[in-house]
């Protein structure tokens, strides 16, 4: 989930705040990246701890109906029907989500009671899940396509679940498409009755990724005046005061790689930021920044300046 570009895209956005008023500390800068990776494992989590606020309410509702006996009002079936769901419970009852829950205190979905309900409602009446209504007895298989398929099309468009994430963390907009396709792969790997088939990210295995980002913020704002300097004057028709801010930033992030970190090949550099150019910045910004780098990469090869490490590194 946590890929190098991913961090590559927390660092573009530390050095963005750092470029636009927020004046932290070096120190805070970096701790600022680390947190936003750590940030998108708390999304994920919160994504799994809305199915478990689903699968509670359901059980919830259940329990108080059972228990109404004097009641005249009809048996809602919507309830044990998502109670009953194996992929689901699976998930919810899963003991390591509950505790990340607790101890990251992600308890958005306590709060918003209303929105799970409305959730709830609108996925009982939903054509994918009448349709599993109609299965008798459908396998752990048949409810994890569903689940799957209700996920993907159901829940992770919904305009409400949006706003929502984007009130809690706003960086989490950026995060939320990359973390929903791992969330989907996980769905599709859940095995019945087998706890460990749902897993969750552990950073501590991403530990060398994360530094790399740290060292890249600190290379960037220590050398901001010196990467700059590389690329004035190699813009002839390009106006520098039209340049996109964030065609700079982005520019002045892949120097910095380019020249401060040997054992990454020009080309992924190149690759990369071209790629998160595409997504973040303007039309025009893939083919400024692929010309400006691309014509740096050749100035730093002839003055021998790359510097880099390992077979290959200067293909």
């Amino acid at each position: 989930m946590l890929t190098r570009r991913q961090i590559r895209v927390k660092v573009m956005q530390a050095v963005y705040a750092h470029y636009n008023g927020n004046h932290q500390s070096l120190k805070e800068g970096g701790a600022s990246v680390k947190k936003s990776c750590l940030d998108m494992v708390n999304l994920y989590t919160t994504n799994l701890a809305l199915f478990k606020a689903l699968w509670d309410y359901s059980v919830a509702q259940h329990k108080i109906q059972s228990q109404d006996r004097k009641s005249d009002n009809p048996i809602n079936e919507d309830y044990p029907f998502i109670t009953n769901i194996a992929p689901l419970a699976l998930i919810a009852k899963h003991p390591f989500l509950a505790q990340k829950i607790e101890s990251n205190k992600l308890s958005i979905w306590d709060l918003e009671f209303d929105y799970v309900r409305l959730l709830f409602d609108s996925i009982t009446t939903h054509p994918l899940c009448l349709d599993l209504k109609a299965k008798e007895q459908p396998s752990f298989k048949v409810q994890q396509k569903f689940l799957v398929k209700l996920f993907k099309d159901v829940i992770a468009p919904d305009e409400r679940l949006f706003g929502f994430i984007e009130d809690l963390n706003m960086q989490w907009v950026d995060d939320l498409p990359v973390v929903n396709t791992y969330l989907l792969k996980q769905l599709r790997k859940l095995r019945e009755e087998d706890m460990s088939s749902l897993v969750f990210p552990d950073l501590s295995q991403k530990q060398e990724d994360i530094d790399f980002g740290v060292a890249l913020f600190e290379k960037v704002i220590v050398n901001e005046e010196s990467l700059q300097k590389e690329f004035d004057g190699k813009t002839p028709n390009w106006d520098p005061e039209r340049i996109a801010t964030l065609d700079g930033i982005l520019i002045k992030i892949a120097i910095a790689e380019l020249i401060y970190f040997k054992e990454i090949p020009p080309k992924v550099t190149l690759n990369e930021y071209l790629e998160i150019a595409k997504e973040y910045s303007t039309p025009k910004s893939n083919q400024f920044i692929n010309g400006v780098l691309d014509s740096l990469v050749k100035e730093y090869s002839t003055n021998d300046r790359l510097n880099k490490e390992g077979r290959g590194l200067l293909e």
